[in-house]
C-alpha cells in the first residue's frame, strides 16, 4: 500500500479538532467553567486517539455527537466539587469510603470560624510570645484519659509511625503474627514499621500467640513490645492471643515499654450498653500500656487525627522528633478536635457527637424513623408501577476498623422498583444528592441508623430522580 494512502485511511484523521468539540459543548450547561470544557474535550480526544491507534481497537472513530456527549460528561466531572455531600443510608456508622465520622455541628462551626480568620494558633496571647499549637488539645486529652501526657498528629498511622520511630528506631519491636494487620488502602503494619526504621520480630502464629513467645523473643536489641488492634477482622475458634495486661507484665519484667495501637477509641464507657470494654481508652491506659494511640475520626467522633497518650518522657521525646512536624495537625483539625474534646469534658458528647448518637440510638426510635420513611416513600408508589416499600428489622456493623465482629440491631426501609436493585442503587448514587445504600435479596436497603437530620427529604428526592421516566 502507498504510504500516503495509509495516512489518508487513518481513522484518527476523522476526529474533530479540540476547538470544534469545545464549541459543540459550550452553552449546553451554562454553569460549566471554560477550563472544564477545554480539559473535557482534550481528555476525550486523547483517549479516542489512543484507542484508534491501538492495533486491537476497532478502526472506526466515534461520531461527533458521541464525542461531544463524552466531553460534556468529562467537563461536568471536572467541575463537580470533591468531596460532595452524600446521604449515608448504608447503616455503617464509620464508613471509611464516606469519610468516617461526620463532625458535630459545633465542631464544624469551630473549623469554619478559624478557617475564615486569623487565630492564636502558635501565639500566647498573655505574653505575646510564640506558643505551642497543641497545648490546649493536650491538656484536654490528659484530663479525659488520666494520662501523664498527650500529643496529636494527622492520623493514627502517623501516630504509630512517630511512636515507633521515636522509641525504637534502629532496634527490634516484637509483635504477634496475628496482629500484623492491613488497614484501608493496602497500608500494612509491617510496612509502617519498616519505614519507621525499626526491625520487626514476629512471634506466635496467625491464630495463636502465647506469653512465652514474647519471652523467648526478647533480646538485647529489643526496644519495645507492640500490640495492634485487629481493626477489621477477628479470629475465632482455635485461637489465643496475649492480653494487654499480660503483655504489660512481660514488659515490666524486662523493663520494656508496651505500645498499643488501639485503632479506635473513645472516652465514653460503652460497655454497659453492650460494646466491648476495649473501646474505652482509659481502660487500656489503666491496664498499664505505656503509650496508646488511636484515631480521632472513628469512635471518638472528631476530625481525622492520630492521638497519642502515655508517659511524660515518651511523649516529650515524640514532640521533639523532627518527624513530628511532617505529621502535625493543621488549624482546622485542631479547632474541630478541641471542640469535640470539650464536648466530652462537658458531658455533651452523647447528645451532640453524631457517631455516639448513631451508636446509642434506641431500637424503638429506629423503628419509628424507618416506618415514617417507608410511609413517605410509599406515596411515590401510586405514580410508579413496580415500586414496593416496607420497613423491617435488620443488622449492621460499626465499620471503619472499629469493633470487628460486633453487630448492631437496626431498622431498614426495603425498596424494590422496576429498574431492579442494582440499577436503582446506581441511580441513587448518581442523584443530585447521592444516596448510598445496601443491596440484598433483590432490594435496596435504606438503613435509618446512619441518617442525619433532613435526610428523609433527600432520599425522597433522590428516589424521585431514580425512578424510570415512564413510571413517575
Amino acid at each position: 500500500m502507498n504510504p500516503s494512502d495509509q495516512v489518508k485511511s487513518d481513522p484518527r484523521r476523522a476526529l474533530p479538532s479540540a476547538d470544534r468539540l469545545i464549541d459543540a459543548i459550550t452553552g449546553v450547561n451554562p454553569s460549566l467553567p471554560r477550563w472544564c470544557l477545554v480539559e473535557g474535550a482534550r481528555e476525550v480526544l486523547a483517549i479516542e486517539r489512543e484507542r484508534l491507534g491501538s492495533q486491537e481497537a476497532p478502526r472506526e472513530a466515534l461520531t461527533h455527537g458521541a464525542l461531544a456527549g463524552r466531553a460534556l460528561s468529562a467537563a461536568e466531572a471536572l467541575a463537580r466539587p470533591r468531596p460532595v455531600s452524600v446521604v449515608n443510608a448504608t447503616g455503617i456508622v464509620l464508613h471509611t469510603n464516606l469519610g468516617r465520622a461526620p463532625l458535630a455541628a459545633g465542631a464544624a462551626g469551630a473549623m469554619a470560624q478559624v478557617a475564615s480568620s486569623y487565630g492564636d494558633l502558635e501565639l500566647d496571647l498573655r505574653s505575646g510570645r510564640r506558643g505551642e499549637r497543641l497545648s490546649a488539645i493536650a491538656r484536654k486529652l490528659e484530663l479525659l484519659s488520666g494520662a501523664e501526657a498527650a500529643y496529636a498528629v494527622n492520623n493514627n498511622a502517623g501516630a504509630l509511625f512517630l511512636a515507633l520511630n521515636t522509641l525504637a528506631r534502629g532496634r527490634e519491636v516484637i509483635v504477634s503474627r496475628g496482629e500484623l494487620v492491613e488497614i484501608g488502602g493496602s497500608f500494612r503494619v509491617p510496612d509502617i514499621m519498616e519505614r519507621a526504621g525499626v526491625r520487626l520480630v514476629e512471634v506466635g502464629t496467625t491464630n495463636r500467640t502465647h506469653p512465652e513467645d514474647f519471652e523467648r523473643a526478647i533480646g538485647p536489641e529489643t526496644a519495645l513490645l507492640l500490640k495492634v488492634h485487629s481493626s477489621n477482622f477477628e479470629i475465632r475458634g482455635f485461637a489465643a492471643d496475649v492480653s494487654l495486661p499480660a503483655l504489660v507484665e512481660i514488659g515490666r519484667a524486662h523493663r520494656l515499654p508496651v505500645v498499643e495501637d488501639l485503632g479506635s477509641g473513645t472516652f465514653v464507657d460503652l460497655s454497659a450498653r453492650g460494646f466491648p470494654s476495649e473501646a474505652d481508652v482509659r481502660t487500656r491506659l489503666a491496664a498499664g500500656a505505656d503509650v496508646v494511640c488511636f484515631s480521632g475520626d472513628k469512635l471518638l467522633g472528631g476530625p481525622q487525627a492520630g492521638i497519642l497518650l502515655g508517659g511524660r518522657e515518651s511523649l516529650a521525646a515524640m514532640r521533639r522528633n523532627p518527624v513530628a512536624r511532617a505529621l502535625r495537625l493543621d488549624k482546622l483539625s485542631i479547632a474541630a478536635l478541641d471542640w469535640t474534646l470539650a464536648a466530652y469534658l462537658d458531658g455533651r458528647a452523647e447528645r451532640e457527637v453524631p457517631v455516639l448518637r448513631q451508636l446509642l440510638v434506641e431500637g424503638a426510635a429506629l423503628e419509628q424513623r424507618a416506618r415514617g420513611l417507608a410511609e413517605r416513600l410509599g406515596k411515590l408508589a401510586t405514580a410508579a408501577t413496580g415500586l414496593e416499600v416496607s420497613a423491617a428489622a435488620d443488622r449492621t456493623f460499626v465499620g471503619g476498623g472499629s469493633l470487628p465482629g460486633l453487630e448492631l440491631d437496626t431498622w431498614v426501609v426495603r425498596v424494590r422498583a422496576t429498574p431492579g436493585a442494582e440499577e436503582l442503587a446506581k441511580r441513587l448514587r448518581r442523584a443530585s444528592i447521592p444516596v448510598l445504600a445496601r443491596v440484598r435479596d433483590g432490594a435496596v436497603l435504606l438503613d435509618v441508623r446512619t441518617l442525619l437530620a433532613d435526610d428523609e427529604a433527600r432520599i425522597e428526592a433522590a428516589l424521585g430522580e431514580a425512578l424510570p421516566i415512564g413510571v413517575r
